[in-house]
């Protein structure tokens, strides 16, 4: 039987995929190719912990979860748009993305780019025009968004990737890149949350918290994964960091030491939790599930 915390994780993603199925364009309105290269993009979505994470977050924060549907879904479209980036020749050249061929292997890099650079639009668009949130809300929220998929997050962190390829980098530079990569986007959902919720100054501070450390957490995962983990779980090759030269948690601290400091991670990030008492059980759920993670 299921739990009470599963059964709301199970009742979010439907919200998420629901939501993302009305907001993805149609061949009428759009470029076949295009329409065609952001759905691929995007489902199958795996576990849509990002949009879950801001619907969580919301809820934490005394709101109604289908009330954050809109930065949400735009994170994961965010999310989706660097990962097609990131799966490109010039990037880190993969071929295999979630058990599918990566979509530059379906649609070819020019169109692969322009889809994925329409999700980064769409992206924004879906949080300006939504109708559940105010425009303080909006601002506040598409200004989150911005600042984690810019060149002080998401863009810096992925530059700072590239240019360590093959060389020695230390524990905080590592740590910088995994923040703007990965955690950025990460607490930008959970603090978007809060937003949607009106939530107090102090709690919003509490979910950046959180939301910095359970990226953390997942990223060090995301590269012990990468070294121990199972390819038909992960849905991509195995080892492909260390055949890139790629500056990894695993490569800086050793496989025991990665997997300590995932776990230090999870449990600064349920500590931040504290304001939020029993309403915050799904979050630290949620945090805690990344040292099981499998892919």
């Amino acid at each position: 039987m299921e739990t009470a915390l599963e059964e709301s994780l199970i009742e979010k993603r439907r919200l998420v995929e629901e939501a993302i199925e009305r907001l993805l364009p149609s061949g009428a309105e759009t470029p076949e190719v295009i329409a065609r290269g952001m759905r691929y993009a995007l489902v199958p979505g795996g576990k849509r912990l990002r949009p879950v994470l801001c619907l969580a977050a919301c809820e934490a924060c005394g709101g109604v979860p289908a009330a954050a549907l809109a930065p949400a879904c735009a994170v994961e479209f965010v999310h989706a748009f660097s990962l097609v980036h990131d799966d490109l020749p010039a990037m880190d050249d993969d071929d295999l993305r979630r058990g599918r061929p990566t979509l530059h292997k379906v649609v070819g890099e020019g169109m692969a780019i322009l889809a994925s650079d329409a999700l980064l639009s769409l992206a924004f668009e879906v949080i300006a025009r939504d109708e559940a949130l105010t425009d303080g809300q909006k601002v506040r929220a598409i200004g989150e968004l911005g600042l984690a998929s810019g060149h002080r997050a998401l863009v810096g962190g992925q530059a700072i990737d590239l240019e360590s390829e093959g060389k020695r980098i230390t524990a905080q530079t590592l740590e910088q890149m995994h923040e703007r990569k990965t955690a950025a986007l990460i607490t930008a959902a959970v603090v978007m949350g809060g937003v949607a919720a009106d939530a107090a100054y102090e709690w919003l501070e509490a979910l950046a918290t959180y939301g910095r450390h359970v990226g953390l957490a997942f990223q060090t995962v995301d590269d012990i994964l990468d070294v121990v983990g199972d390819e038909a779980a992960l849905g991509k090759h195995v080892g492909a960091d260390a055949a890139h030269g790629k500056a990894t948690a695993v490569a800086v601290h050793g496989l025991d030491g990665a997997r300590a400091l995932a776990a230090e991670h999870v449990e600064k990030a349920v500590t931040a939790l504290g304001p939020f008492g029993a309403a915050g059980a799904l979050l630290e759920a949620m945090a805690r599930e990344m040292l099981q993670r499998e892919g």
